[in-house]
């Protein structure tokens, strides 16, 4: 059967016109802002170039794996992340309950790409408004980019004119989370015009979102490259990449390193959320997803290594031109994306070219991730109730009213208090318990319940190909216990969120949070005990509905 957009006899979605734009697609959620800021910064903290050692240890036996695990059961089903589960183990759906609202509240990230683009605008500008302080949101504490050199005193009074920028002009930060303020208008309608984008690249489904992916796929490389080149050209660059990469062996010893290059592989191959269970839905039934696990995970792990050459090619640059350490200057998250990295773009020639290229990227690399986790929960939910939302025209208004009622519920994160509800949402949302326990669930479902030998007949019927045995190694005996492990020491370890170390949430917001996070765990063992309670015989009926898959398998 080849690649063509037709209706499918199981579910009423279409394939993806080429193969192209499946690999273009699934390429562009898997490289996103993470490979940016996250990678090279815990590479960096973690031992440098040992950190590859657990980050490629665990690539190959828990990244890879739940890739395949997760596309094949897509592709097989053709359906979404909670209908899928119904024709493999009906006692497992409470998974694809738990990424339905792990999906939910990563819509929140869109927020991203609102900054981004706010960014964007003010690049254009003759003066960089982040490189001085003669505007009138600074205050007299305010230290611009030419004050910076090994002669000026490192004052405790003195703040930057980057983060004053971001602090007063882009966020206008309020006391507290209890202190949410006004909306700020310019980000909601930056807001706006990212949810816009998103409804006209998904509004027709994939021959929408695959089109558009042609662009917003590709358009990061280009930029990660020009940035790269840049980058490696200036001076004190080389002492950055060696920050960077400086092997520390005495790292591998430490159990948090190898938790967190795999929390860095769930976050960047985006694993145990679900969208790789839609994606792999539109693919036609032959399509060799076992092959393209292989190349779509490399692909994502060598961008992942190149950006830190980006990252830190810049930081170098700009711990030179302080006079201090690259380690007073490298940091992850907001603060390396829109306060370090545009402060260095700010002090080299033509500043606005430097800086539109990154935030061009910063955009496009958020994008597809985003467009594809809003896909995933329309044929998702579609899929729950494709009479009432399959046809053409209701499809399109489902989707008009996710993307404007989740714009204007977005509208509380571009208040003056907007980024303690969004960093309340990032740290107890989409946790890294969350995806463990996921990932554990999935694996207890497809490598026993349905069973790893039944699960690689079907990728073999798929593909022509049977997958090694290390994968149902990995599913059955090795991927369960490591994310449990990782579950346990993440709640063993857990501390409070603050905020710029010295803002403490109140007690409600933290009962909150916490109810974020088990509102997504909590769905599995709930529909599974719903299961057995509401109908007799609940193992019988798995058991039958899996002979019936192998009896087509067959």
């Amino acid at each position: 059967m080849g690649w063509h957009i037709n209706s499918t006899p199981l579910s009423g979605q279409t394939f993806w016109a080429s193969k192209t734009e499946y690999v273009l697609v699934v390429a562009g959620t898997m490289v996103g802002l993470g490979n940016v800021w996250r990678f090279p910064y815990l590479c960096y903290k973690n031992g440098g170039g040992a950190f590859l050692v657990p980050y490629c240890l665990l690539a190959v036996v828990c990244g890879i794996p739940l890739f395949l695990l997760e596309t094949s059961v897509g592709q097989y089903t053709q359906e979404g992340f909670i209908t899928c589960w119904r024709k493999l183990c009906p006692l497992a759906q409470g998974i694809g309950y738990g990424y339905l609202i792990i999906n939910l509240y990563a819509f929140s990230y869109i927020l991203v790409q609102a900054w981004a683009l706010f960014y964007l605008v003010f690049s254009f500008r003759s003066q960089l408004p982040w490189a001085s302080c003669n505007n009138t949101w600074n205050t007299a504490n305010c230290l611009g980019l030419q004050s910076f050199n090994s002669s000026t005193p490192s004052g405790n009074q003195t703040t930057s004119a980057a983060i004053e920028f971001w602090e007063r002009r882009v966020l206008v930060v309020s006391g507290g989370i209890e202190e949410l303020g006004s909306v700020r208008w310019e980000l909601a309608l930056c807001l706006l015009a990212c949810w816009v984008f998103c409804y006209f690249s998904i509004w027709k489904g994939v021959r929408s979102s695959g089109k558009v992916a042609y662009v917003t796929a590709p358009f990061p490389y280009v930029m990660l490259l020009i940035l790269l080149i840049r980058g490696l050209t200036l001076p004190g660059a080389w002492e950055g990449i060696y920050f960077y990469l400086y092997p520390d062996l005495n790292q591998l010893t430490n159990l948090e390193v190898w938790i967190e290059a795999a929390s860095q592989i769930f976050y960047s191959y985006n694993v145990a959320v679900g969208t790789l269970h839609v994606l792999g839905s539109y693919c036609d039934y032959t399509n060799n997803c076992y092959k393209d696990c292989y190349w779509l995970c490399l692909l994502n792990s060598g961008t992942s290594f190149v950006a830190g050459f980006v990252v830190f090619s810049v930081l170098g640059f700009m711990a030179q031109k302080q006079g201090v350490n690259v380690d007073n200057v490298a940091e992850s998250g907001p603060g390396l994306a829109f306060i370090t990295y545009p402060q260095a773009t700010a002090l080299m020639p033509l500043p606005q070219l430097w800086t539109a290229c990154f935030f061009l990227m910063l955009i496009m690399l958020g994008v597809d991730t985003h467009f594809v986790s809003v896909e995933g929960v329309i044929t998702s939910v579609g899929d729950l109730f494709p009479k009432l939302f399959r046809t053409p025209v209701r499809h399109e208004i489902f989707v008009l009213f996710i993307c404007s009622f989740f714009f204007l519920i977005h509208l509380i994160l571009v208040t003056e208090g907007g980024i303690y509800v969004f960093q309340l949402i990032d740290y107890y949302s989409c946790t890294r318990a969350c995806q463990d326990f996921m990932a554990v669930c999935q694996c207890l479902a497809m490598g026993w319940i349905f069973g790893a030998d039944n699960f690689s007949n079907i990728i073999k019927d798929m593909t022509g190909q049977r997958p090694s045995v290390f994968f149902k190694l990995c599913w059955k005996y090795i991927i369960p216990p490591l994310m449990m492990i990782s579950f346990i020491v993440y709640l063993v370890d857990y501390k409070h969120l603050e905020v710029n170390d010295w803002y403490i949430y109140p007690d409600w917001a933290y009962a909150l949070g916490w109810a974020m996070t088990l509102s997504s765990v909590l769905m599995v063992p709930l529909w599974a005990a719903g299961q057995m309670c509401l109908a007799s015989g609940t193992f019988r009926e798995v058991s039958v509905q899996r002979r019936r898959v192998l009896d087509h398998v067959s």
